[in-house]
């Protein structure tokens, strides 16, 4: 779940520099555009690590 947390802040702050600051804003950072940056890492890395368990 380690790798969740630190995925999802990676993925905010590509999301937001990517996708840009529209949308309603939460301590200096776009909300929407770092959810969907967020979710889309997170997926990602769920991924790899879960492929790398099964082997």
């Amino acid at each position: 779940w380690i790798s969740n947390i630190i995925a999802g802040l990676i993925g905010s702050a590509i999301g937001q520099a990517l996708l840009g600051q529209w949308g309603p804003s939460l301590a200096g950072m776009a909300i929407i555009p770092s959810i969907i940056g967020a979710v889309i890492l997170i997926l990602a890395v769920s991924m790899v690590l879960g492929m790398r368990a099964k082997q």
